[in-house]
């Protein structure tokens, strides 16, 4: 039998916990510690790294005040970790400024100038977008990805920038002031998208950062997450408790070591998490990429096996929401009334029993209310950092109750909208593991199971597979457990759902109107929410589109007049001897040279007006010319009038032509651009190659 320490850090809080190896990961004891998440007007959310280290000193403190165990008798420490942060250190390893966390959505302006321009797909330019996806199988599109938040503070925080050391992820800052050792495991170097996950590649990507201008110098060395980084230095020993030189293996994120220890290891199998995020994961052995569903591939912690993985922003995040807001004072007088442990886990278990349980008293469906769970925007099926939650379809006769159930029903929903958009590449699995907080209670596990129609299983203690997820890398990691496949047979099912079919229709015509709800309100969330810059109007560019203006003004005045006044003349003087064709042919030669003197130089205007000029002379004499000698008037009368009629029209048509060949002109500029950019890759990947045959 092996102890061990895991790590769970989450966004508002850290779970330690105190795990045995042996038939089973058994849990033995736990301590939980919250700190800050500080959410910033400019769309940033931060935390202090004093915090976390403080948290894990605490309640590294306290699981020997509640076991047997001793510190000398722990045989490793691990993590499991919230992902795609961004930590920039020193050469001490002392942060520069406060950790971003994966919720920061304040880059919106380095996204657009690091991936937008040129010819775009899914606001991506086109070649930069193909050159991701070729060697990560995936591509930097949200504003929340670690990539746009470096770039971001090199734009905006210049004289910490170029302090800069190392770039680190959440758990990888802790790693090295435990061990003073700089590393990153391959699933947080793969959330930079700067990864390289080609068979045979596996590592950075120096191709890639030189396209996003990072410096490869501010990225630390790749290990496995079974690996020993090192051991505790004194220091770090001292502040938790611990003895010197106990082993620190890599560990993982929440997003990899949640499915690991929900037991969800093969290919093939899903696996469910509800937390204060939530996401659809599958196993598979290839990467599969869903741009338009924004879904990606994630290095799993096997070689050459990937999580599928979709992601939403809040879950049971929107049940917290709804816990302080909703149904606060209901839950006040709960609190006075029971005998309960006062700390924050069992507090927050009471109360989420006692939500759920009141959602019972409403039918499925919530009597038609929809709640919609984008409490900070939404990433999956669609990136938008401008969603937002919403109650629809209230009306006199809804109560608390209906309003209840319809979050933990919108929650479901989006659950289920990301499993069937997983389900357009991939298949995956009827039988589903459902983890995190969420699956604490029993009316939501038989909710998720009606609402997606598949079999939900739930492990022991599901609000700690994160921590059982870092253990098992643990006992991979000292030999204790054979093989990571061989997780599964460590982490028992505890309770499974089965989907009843009476709830099917009520819950499906809800969900199909949930599907609907963002694409109807999209521009009003943009209108609402959207931060729109307001850029200051360049006086002297607009000076000189004025003068292109008045310059194009007078350029259709004068080439009209010029056009008709030649040809009434030379048609008048000499059109019985050399006809009206001559006569015309003259004019338009006299306007072309009067263009030439205007413009010093011949444009596709002048080019195109000549065909138009002679058709429309041409409808002067077949059609006017004999309407009106019939009628009587002279061919001074008609010359007169439709001429006036003539040079409308050809000043129309020169402001049509010169806008269509401005539109052009932008146009062959995208060209040229896109042209330069493809010549720019291909340039890159002959680097590339030159560098793997070295």
């Amino acid at each position: 039998m092996k102890y061990v320490i895991a790590y769970d850090i989450g966004t508002t809080g850290v779970k330690t916990c105190l795990f045995a190896i042996d038939k089973t990961i058994t849990l033995l004891t736990s301590a939980h510690q919250g700190y800050g998440l500080y959410l910033l007007d400019n769309g940033g959310a931060e935390q202090d790294v004093d915090e976390w280290w403080q948290a894990m000193a605490d309640t590294t403190h306290q699981l020997f005040t509640k076991s047997d165990v001793k510190p000398s008798d722990i045989a490793g420490i691990s993590f499991c970790s919230q992902m795609q942060g961004l930590v920039l250190v020193d050469k001490e390893g002392n942060a520069l400024r406060p950790a971003m966390s994966y919720m920061d959505q304040r880059s919106k302006q380095e996204l657009k100038d690091g991936m937008g321009g040129g010819l775009e797909i899914e606001g991506a330019n086109i070649f930069k977008l193909l050159k991701s996806l070729r060697i990560t199988k995936a591509a930097s599109l949200s504003v929340k990805d670690p990539l746009w938040k470096y770039k971001w503070v090199e734009n905006n925080e210049p004289e910490i920038f170029k302090k800069i050391h190392k770039w680190l992820d959440v758990k990888e800052y802790l790693i090295a002031r435990l061990t003073g050792r700089f590393i990153m495991t391959p699933d947080s170097a793969y959330s930079t998208f700067l990864y390289d996950t080609r068979k045979g590649h596996e590592g950075w990507s120096k191709s890639l950062c030189r396209t996003f201008g990072v410096n490869m110098d501010h990225l630390p060395e790749i290990i496995k997450a079974t690996d020993i980084v090192g051991g505790l230095t004194s220091k770090a020993a001292k502040d938790l408790g611990l003895t010197d030189g106990t082993p620190v293996f890599g560990g993982g994120g929440d997003a990899t070591l949640i499915g690991l220890g929900a037991g969800a290891v093969n290919v093939g199998e899903t696996h469910i998490y509800s937390g204060t995020s939530g996401w659809v994961s599958t196993i598979l052995d290839k990467q599969v990429v869903d741009v338009s569903s924004m879904i990606a591939s994630i290095v799993a912690v096997e070689e050459k096996r990937f999580n599928y993985f979709a992601e939403m922003e809040t879950a049971g995040k929107s049940l917290e929401w709804v816990k302080d807001h909703l149904a606060l004072d209901e839950i006040g007088i709960y609190l006075e009334k029971k005998d309960i442990t006062f700390d924050k886990e069992t507090i927050y278990t009471s109360l989420y029993d006692y939500l759920t349980e009141t959602v019972k008293k409403a039918e499925p469906g919530s009597g038609g209310v929809i709640f919609t769970p984008w409490l900070h925007g939404n990433r999956c099926p669609f990136e938008d950092p401008n969603a937002a939650g919403m109650f629809f379809n209230i009306r006199l006769e809804t109560g608390k109750t209906e309003l209840i159930r319809a979050v933990l029903e919108g929650i479901c929903f989006h659950l289920r909208w990301m499993l069937e958009c997983q389900d357009k590449k991939i298949k995956t699995s009827q039988t589903i593991r459902f983890v995190g907080g969420g699956a604490l209670s029993k009316v939501t596990n038989q909710m998720l199971a009606d609402i997606t129609g598949r079999t939900i299983e739930v492990v022991e203690n599901p609000q700690n597979v994160g921590a059982v997820g870092a253990a098992a890398v643990i006992g991979v990691g000292l030999g204790v457990i054979e093989d990571i496949k061989q997780i599964k047979d460590y982490i028992p099912i505890n309770d499974t759902y089965i989907s009843n079919p009476q709830h099917k229709e009520a819950y499906d015509k809800n969900y199909f109107v949930f599907k609907k709800i963002y694409k109807s309100n999209k521009n009003l969330f943009m209108e609402l929410n959207g931060m729109k810059e307001k850029k200051p109007v360049d006086q002297e560019e607009r000076k000189k589109d004025l003068i292109r203006a008045f310059k194009f003004f007078l350029f259709s005045v004068s080439a009209g007049i010029i056009e008709f006044g030649s040809f009434t003349v030379l048609d008048l003087t000499l059109g019985g001897v050399w006809g009206w064709w001559p006569s015309y042919l003259i004019a338009l030669v006299l306007s072309v040279l009067w263009n030439f003197t205007f413009n010093r130089r011949f444009t596709f205007q002048s080019a195109a007006n000549i065909p138009f000029a002679m058709f429309l002379i041409f409808l002067f004499y077949a059609v006017f010319a004999p309407t009106s000698t019939l009628l009587g008037n002279h061919l001074e009368d008609t010359l007169k009038w439709n001429g006036f009629l003539v040079l409308a029209i050809v000043m129309v048509l020169n402001f049509v032509l010169e806008f269509l060949y401005q539109r052009f002109v932008v146009f062959r500029k995208s060209l040229d651009t896109n042209k330069q950019a493809k010549a720019k890759l291909a340039k890159e990947a002959e680097q590339d190659n030159h560098e793997l045959k070295e």
